[in-house]
């Protein structure tokens, strides 16, 4: 097992490139409306999920 190893950095980075992809796959299904209504539901709770870890936004000055 002496193969070429790919560092843990570029491994990251080519896994956070993937999602991004299918992300945004999923996000052009959406706003189509090409998405199930099974899926747009998760896509919807996902969402929501997400907006809540990000937290509250700053107030625009």
């Amino acid at each position: 097992m002496t193969g070429p190893v790919i560092p843990r950095e570029q491994a990251f980075a080519n896994a956070r490139r993937v999602l991004d992809i299918a992300l945004a796959d999923i996000a052009a299904d959406y706003a189509a409306g090409r998405l199930s209504p099974e899926r747009e539901l998760i896509v919807r709770r996902l969402m929501r999920q997400q907006r809540q870890q990000a937290g509250p936004r700053p107030l625009a000055a």
